[in-house]
């Protein structure tokens, strides 16, 4: 039945894009947010005017940001486990909950759910000395098992020299829960994303599978859906991301990254790389390309609503992201607009109103149609420019 109550409140925990980036949805669904930003004036701050200046890491502030709010959600996945499990017991419901939250938290977590749910992964181990990493194998990955994000706490290891830096980091951090996990170094074709929604209920939605492009562990770019993937694989990549939404009990939009393995016969299968439960990068390209966005199926699954297709609106979709350049002249970034915006009437263009610094995101371009050489092309274009990348050139 409808009813004459006012729409329930959301409150999110983050101040960064991906918070300031499920605004508008919550515009459009009348469902106000409230946020708890880390400073004044972040990229979500902005933007949601119902606001808290706070630290995630303090229950008491994490209990005055979700007073009279029906669910919490998340732009980061940082919040300490412990903090949800209080908050649930005050009646605070989160999505996703501490107990599906903890597998994004910690990777060794995560490791060890993949390996009961017999998941497709890099043979793996937690090490704690030189000796363990040696006997695991080299070449290897190491990664601290909290915290990393965007190639940071990530290391390639080819000598035991190499290995002297992640395991300092680890033992430094050791007090604080954090081991170091290593990885088989795997020899991949190329990384891919399985993105799916799932809600309370139980209801689910499974994106394309998309191929990614990381440099130096940042996301450089997306095309949606994979290009030359083999259906099956395809197929199997999605029903496996909605297999571990649903063991772990994940609600809200899970990332599966994934790795793809060519074997010498020219088969190709998937490797679970890592999780993220909240809307995640190689999902940007949803906002522009799928009938329904990933931040607007976050927040349905949120609030148990039922989920929107998360069908292509055309055949390709390009997401490139935007970031600073080592320029610091370079200027603001609306000045690219004119350029841009002229040259390309169909580019959609997304910035996070974050200060430009080398390296970091801050915006994303998206770009659609039936032609996949000519999407690249007017992404990547639109993107350097932005950056500062294409000099005086105009067109």
């Amino acid at each position: 039945m409808p009813t004459t109550e006012p729409a329930p409140r959301i409150a999110v925990i983050g101040g960064g894009q991906l918070a300031r980036m499920m605004a508008q949805p919550a515009v459009a669904l009348g469902v106000p947010l409230r946020l708890l930003a880390e400073a004044e004036g972040v990229s979500a701050a902005q933007v949601i005017p119902d606001q808290l200046v706070g630290d995630y890491h303090d229950l008491a502030t994490l209990r005055t940001v979700t007073d009279g709010c029906s669910v919490v959600t998340f732009d980061h996945e940082h919040v300490p486990t412990e903090h949800l499990r209080a908050l649930a017991a005050d009646g605070v419901t989160a999505h996703p909950g501490p107990e599906a939250l903890v597998h994004a938290q910690d990777k060794v977590v995560m490791r060890e759910a993949m390996s009961r749910l017999g998941a497709p992964q890099p043979r793996w181990a937690v090490v704690e000395t030189a000796a363990d990493v040696e006997a695991f194998g080299l070449p290897c990955v190491l990664k601290v098992s909290r915290g990393g994000y965007d190639g940071k706490g990530v290391w390639v290891v080819r000598t035991p020299d190499d290995a002297t830096e992640p395991l300092a980091a680890a033992a430094a951090a050791r007090d604080r829960g954090v081991r170091l996990l290593a990885e088989e170094l795997v020899d991949f074709r190329r990384e891919l994303s399985a993105l799916v929604a799932r809600a309370p209920s139980g209801q689910a939605a499974a994106y394309p599978v998309v191929a990614t492009l990381q440099v130096d562990g940042v996301c450089r770019e997306v095309i949606a859906p994979a290009p030359d993937l083999d259906p099956g694989v395809a197929t199997g990549a999605q029903e496996l991301a909605l297999r571990i939404a649903g063991e772990l009990g994940v609600t809200g939009i899970l990332a599966v990254e994934l790795f793809e393995e060519v074997a010498a016969d020219g088969t190709s299968r998937v490797l679970v790389n890592e999780l993220a439960m909240r809307p995640h990068n190689t999902g940007h390209w949803t906002q522009d390309g799928a009938v329904t966005s990933q931040f607007e199926n976050h927040l349905r699954a949120a609030l148990d609503l039922p989920l929107g297709s998360p069908e292509p609106r055309a055949r390709w979709t390009v997401m490139v992201n935007i970031l600073g350049g080592d320029d610091p002249e370079v200027g603001r970034l609306y000045d690219g607009y004119p350029h841009a915006l002229a040259r390309d009437p169909r580019l959609r263009v997304h910035l996070y109103g974050k200060d430009l610094r080398p390296g970091r995101k801050v915006g994303h371009v998206n770009v659609y149609g039936d032609d996949l050489d000519d999407c690249l092309e007017r992404a990547r274009h639109a993107a350097a420019w932005f950056r500062g990348d294409l000099g005086d050139e105009s067109e």
